[in-house]
């Protein structure tokens, strides 16, 4: 899952989302569905801050939270078809954006990076019990 958000401010403002919403946007893509807090794994960030950001989402209609049926207290999370066509939307800024972003970096300074990135985000989600995937 995507631990860090391609989209600069300027790229995903344009569209009126944070880069914190569109990291939100892409892990459901990728996921399907889940809930809130495999959510803030996801993207390595605390619960608190995902539902606020998750609840601005929903009051616009990108992202549907219903209630799980197995579990009261947790919201199952899903893209709505508007959710998914502004990501769709998204994708190229975001992709340019990390681009320039690396753009300065060799080949191999950008992999040495990522890496690194990476590793800082693994130890982050391991101390609050959380596992997260990297592609």
């Amino acid at each position: 899952m995507r631990s860090t958000s391609p989209c600069s401010r300027k790229a995903c403002g344009a569209f009126e989302v944070t880069p914190l919403q569109y990291s939100l946007l892409s892990a459901l893509a990728e996921r399907g569905t889940a809930d809130q807090t495999t959510l803030a794994a996801d993207i390595a960030l605390d619960r608190t801050t995902t539902t606020g950001a998750l609840k601005r989402l929903e009051a616009r209609r990108l992202v549907e939270r219903p209630v799980d049926a197995d579990d009261r207290r947790a919201r199952i999370c899903r893209l709505t078809p508007a959710g998914t066509a502004l990501l769709a939307k998204i994708e190229t800024a975001a992709r340019d954006a990390h681009r320039a972003s690396l753009g300065k970096l060799s080949k191999a300074e950008q992999a040495d990076f990522i890496a690194t990135m990476q590793r800082i985000v693994a130890d982050h989600a391991g101390r609050n019990g959380a596992a997260t995937k990297f592609e």
